[in-house]
């Protein structure tokens, strides 16, 4: 099977695995397209927390970018972590070269503690300038909150908060419901012209890493194949769930999902 696409992915590495960049690149491999990355920062983590986090140069990222893109041209772009204002301006000064029209913002700003991840001003920047040179953006609701300056409690919040996405330029935008309490995780996408909810059991885990960066890479990949945007958030989606049914209970604290169930392995390489 040869790749059927190909996708950058900019982001930050996690050494666990579970999240970040090694999450990404397991799951475009794993949904059968090319990965390629621009590593925006270096974490030491495992599945109880984060132990420590080295930025890389803004200069680097975009060398990253720029010299993978000018070889091997991506048909879509996947964007996670962006840990400053000065990393933020370096990826919309990319874009703009290598004019990539597939673009998927998951904008990591909240950590699964609740602590902000990045300040104020990178805040404002994303969101008056880089949300709106994206196709997607894939918001929690922590960060669906900090964006639109709302409280989100509800069903009707979240399509309230998404519209205030819409007004500031947004093109579509998926906001998870993966934090409000029930039995039935609703996750939301809304356009100018369409809400869809997409319903999903939630199943009684604490393995569920790194489910925001393989949601928005599954996106991503899906997109770069050809799909339509709603219909690449519902089989991403999917393809979340079933990893998340599947996992394989690794670590500690809160595990990985199992990236790899959607694949087959042939006869001839099976261990």
């Amino acid at each position: 099977m040869k790749p059927r696409s190909k996708i950058l992915i900019i982001a930050g590495s996690d050494s666990s695995g579970g999240a970040g960049i090694q999450a990404d690149i397991k799951t475009v491999t794993a949904l059968g397209s090319y990965a390629m990355t621009a590593i925006t920062a270096v974490t030491s983590q495992n599945t109880t927390g984060v132990k420590s986090i080295v930025a890389i140069d803004p200069k680097e990222i975009l060398n990253q970018i720029i010299f993978t893109s000018n070889d091997i041209n991506p048909d879509a772009i996947k964007i996670g972590m962006l840990h400053s204002s000065k990393v933020i301006e370096i990826v919309i000064k990319s874009l703009d070269k290598i004019k990539v029209k597939k673009i998927i913002l998951d904008p990591v700003m909240v950590a699964k503690g609740g602590a902000k991840l990045i300040d104020n001003k990178a805040i404002k920047l994303l969101k008056n300038e880089l949300i709106k040179r994206v196709t997607l953006i894939t918001p929690n609701i922590p960060e669906a909150e900090i964006l639109t300056k709302t409280k989100i409690k509800s069903k009707e919040d979240m399509i309230f908060a998404a519209n205030k996405l819409l007004e500031v330029g947004a093109k579509n935008v998926l906001i998870k419901g993966g934090h409000l309490k029930s039995k039935t995780v609703q996750d939301i996408f809304v356009t100018n012209s369409d809400i869809k909810i997409f319903n999903s059991y939630r199943h009684k885990t604490k393995n569920t890493h790194g489910t925001g960066c393989t949601l928005s890479s599954a996106i991503a990949t899906f997109v770069s194949c050809g799909k339509p945007i709603k219909k690449s958030c519902e089989l991403g989606i999917k393809y979340v769930n079933s990893g998340i049914k599947t996992n394989p209970n690794y670590g500690k604290g809160h595990g990985p999902i199992n990236h790899l169930n959607t694949i087959f392995i042939d006869r001839k390489f099976k261990l």
